[in-house]
């Protein structure tokens, strides 16, 4: 009896000690401060679906200030490593100390994986149904300092495609008075969209990266520098002097294969990635203008080719077996196919250079026709996926001065970037893999390669011989 008197006791006093707390937080919000850590939040404060934010613990002016999260990839590439920057900013020197919390999300699914990068000023937490958070430790609350705060960590990409990421952040502006006014909360968010239908050109190991790579026409020699690493060079004689280069992936495993066309009798000579074996196939006629690219949107490349003088394109689709013929252009034309309008198929495209300008006539597959004027007669067609929306932008490089031009898809603004000089011979590819072309150039007097890649930054590379045909500039017309 005495032993359940002494529980009952204890269990009165927890009771009314429980009461009086909970009336102590019904008269305002101190309460809300028993779940407010400097050294971080508990999970699942975002805003994300299902989840609260930091405002359910502090509350204070609702305006001014920003709050960023900033170089989330634009198009991801599964498995690749990406550095995010989450940043704050906020001219009241009242406010004095920082926070955030983040996490990214396909869906209401955790989407990769975070890391720190050291200096002890983020961490990593985990939440309920899987969802990992990044957020900020005691040191990274940068306590005294004013105007801004910022992290930088790693996120590494889902390894396959899982559709659209959508990073969601709360941050905290906080005056540092230990209590739960007087602080700034402000949520964020950034999205990045799956991987770009554009595909990286030449990607001979199937990484998503353009391979540095050139065609030696004596021996008909190809040496192919994969993902610009010297260990893993490619060397091998394929082809007799006098072919094309057609490179493309014809058998729809994600890798180039090397290939060329032969002019004299219109044959196609594959050499497949998988097993190096080969086959050759007729199509085409002397005087044709071989224009390979994914035209039905089955992630092979067709074999194809423009015929000049009938202004005739003639498509072997992989998918169907049968041949598509177009009549598109005039006998000045230049053929350039690429996906212009991002529905996953290649568009019968040409430049015209006529009257001191290049005209570009497009034969979108889903979105129309177009034509439009940019660019000089004597430019070089580079169209390519330079922005990351999916969709190729018109593009040229300039000989005279080096100078890229790149019109945007998205709206049809133009910028112009100068890389490379009088000499140079345009190498465009995608060559860090993050789903945008890079503006490159090869060197034929010293056999440098100047990429400027986009996620990565300025790459030289000598891979080379005098007299050597550099593969990717074999679309460059």
């Amino acid at each position: 009896m005495r032993r359940t008197k002494g529980r009952l006791k204890l269990t009165l006093v927890l009771a009314f000690a429980i009461a009086g707390l909970a009336m102590f937080a019904g008269n305002d919000k101190i309460a809300e401060h028993a779940i407010a850590f400097s050294d971080g939040p508990p999970a699942g404060f975002t805003g994300a679906p299902g989840e609260e934010t930091c405002a359910n613990c502090h509350f204070g002016p609702t305006t001014g200030g920003t709050f960023t999260v900033m170089q989330a990839p634009a198009n991801y590439v599964p498995g690749q490593s990406y550095q995010i920057v989450v940043r704050h900013e906020n001219a009241d020197v009242s406010l004095h100390r920082w926070g955030f919390q983040l996490t990214a999300l396909a869906g209401t699914s955790m989407a990769g994986s975070f890391a720190n990068l050291g200096g002890g000023l983020t961490q990593i937490v985990g939440g309920q149904g899987g969802r990992d958070y990044i957020e900020h430790t005691s040191a990274g609350t940068f306590n005294n300092q004013t105007g801004s705060a910022q992290w930088t960590f790693n996120w590494t990409a889902p390894a396959t495609n899982v559709g659209p990421v959508t990073f969601y952040a709360a941050g905290n502006q906080a005056n540092g008075d230990g209590m739960a006014g007087g602080d700034r909360i402000i949520t964020a968010t950034a999205a990045s969209q799956p991987p770009s239908t554009v595909e990286s050109p030449f990607d001979f190991d199937g990484d998503h990266k353009t391979d540095i790579g050139i065609y030696r026409p004596g021996p008909s020699e190809w040496w192919i520098n994969r993902s610009g690493n010297p260990s893993q060079t490619l060397a091998l004689q394929f082809g007799v002097n006098g072919d094309v280069v057609v490179s493309g992936d014809y058998t729809g495993d994600g890798k180039a294969d090397v290939a060329n066309w032969h002019p004299a009798n219109g044959f196609w000579y594959i050499l497949r990635s998988e097993d190096f074996s080969f086959f050759a196939f007729p199509f085409g006629a002397q005087g044709d203008i071989p224009v390979p690219a994914d035209f039905d949107g089955d992630n092979k490349s067709d074999p194809a080719v423009f015929r000049p003088s009938t202004t005739l394109w003639f498509i072997s689709q992989s998918t169907t077996g049968g041949t598509q013929i177009v009549q598109f252009g005039l006998p000045i034309d230049k053929p350039v196919p690429a996906d212009y309008d991002g529905d996953g198929k290649a568009d019968v495209a040409v430049r015209r250079p006529t009257g001191g300008n290049s005209e570009w006539w497009v034969n979108r597959s889903t979105a129309g026709s177009l034509a439009l004027v940019f660019g000089a007669d004597t430019d070089l067609g580079v169209p390519g996926d330079y922005t990351g929306d999916g969709k190729a932008d018109i593009a040229f490089w300039r000989p005279s001065t080096g100078f890229w031009f790149v019109l945007r898809s998205e709206d049809f603004s133009f910028f112009a970037v100068p890389f490379g000089t009088t000499g140079d011979v345009p190498v465009p590819g995608d060559y860090d893999g993050d789903g945008k072309f890079d503006r490159a150039v090869f060197r034929p007097t010293d056999t440098n390669w100047f990429i400027d890649r986009t996620t990565a930054g300025v790459q030289i590379v000598q891979f080379g011989s005098a007299g050597d045909l550099p593969i990717p500039n074999s679309v460059v017309r």
